[in-house]
């Protein structure tokens, strides 16, 4: 198959188009640099895309937009992480619906459009709740897909969890945490977190794409744990305690706009995946955190 990628440099991007390259397919990346070999430059910010380029593609891969890290307290900041997303959609979006092969349109999005919903069982067709900031994101970013799939095209709405790896954030961060004897619940730690592994997300990614998967699809390991269940996982992995609390009042006054984040409880159902026939690498938390901190790939 033939992928058009957008944001392949980023450490998903870069484990899916190496993991396309090494299975056999074509992978074009979209740039806005001065493109190189297997690249095409584009400006989502100035341009539309020419309808010419999703053409020659059997599937098209929306991973671009600013970095989550960040100043949590800053409203640049935030209207970065809000505006790059949705543009870069639209775009792809707008150059999908005009197309006449209308390739598989895999949007990139975020398990936070659920909000907190406590220990209820979540699958792709719960609603979403509350106005947190990563929320309203992830509810504006689906919206900005909807032309590809109003036009007849297939999209899929990948609603990723935090992905744990060593060589990326949230672990790379924790792992020093933890090391250093810093590690502990979050709040009360009984909320739920949606955690899956690099590979299971670029396996799964690619599955969509090469089976009927349609609509919003949660990527998070087959068992969503607690925070608590995490804590405890990553801390025996580390051999090391996990018993320094951070007190909920501190994270929601120092998180800024992310500070409820860490506490809201989404316990992802990942069922579109199960149904479609998936099969995990990684299917629980201490799967996920065992294989993050020794990648096999």
């Amino acid at each position: 198959m033939r992928f058009l990628i957008a944001g392949s440099s980023g450490f998903l991007g870069t484990q899916l188009r190496e993991q396309l390259v090494a299975t056999g397919h074509d992978v074009t990346s979209l740039v806005r640099r001065a493109p190189g070999s297997q690249e095409l430059r584009w400006d989502p910010y100035a341009a539309p895309l020419g309808v010419e380029v999703v053409e020659d593609h059997d599937v098209v891969v929306n991973l671009a937009g600013s970095p989550l890290v960040g100043n949590p307290h800053s409203s640049r900041w935030a209207r970065e992480l809000m505006n790059s997303r949705i543009t870069t959609t639209s775009v792809l979006a707008d150059a999908v619906a005009a197309s006449s092969s209308k390739p598989v349109f895999l949007a990139g999005n975020g398990i936070s459009f659920y909000g907190d919903h406590g220990a209820e069982p979540l699958t792709e067709q719960a609603g979403s709740r509350g106005d947190a900031l990563l929320t309203r994101v992830s509810r504006a970013w689906e919206a900005a897909a909807a032309p590809a799939s109003q036009a007849g095209a297939r999209v899929v709405v990948l609603r990723t969890s935090p992905v744990f790896d060593r060589r990326s954030m949230p672990l790379k961060g924790l792992r020093l945490l933890f090391a250093a004897g810093l590690g502990g619940k979050l709040g009360d730690g009984t909320q739920h977190m949606p955690v899956m592994s690099a590979r299971d997300w670029v396996d799964a990614v690619i599955h969509t794409a090469e089976h009927e998967v349609e609509g919003p699809v949660n990527l998070c390991s087959e068992v969503t744990p607690t925070n608590a269940e995490f804590t405890e996982a990553l801390g025996s992995l580390l051999h090391r305690p996990a018993v320094v609390p951070a007190p909920a009042v501190v994270l929601r006054k120092a998180g800024g706009e992310l500070g409820g984040l860490v506490l809201d409880s989404v316990n992802a159902v990942p069922e579109a995946l199960r149904s479609s026939g998936y099969t995990w690498h990684d299917p629980d938390v201490r799967a996920v955190l065992a294989e993050g901190l020794s990648p096999s790939r």
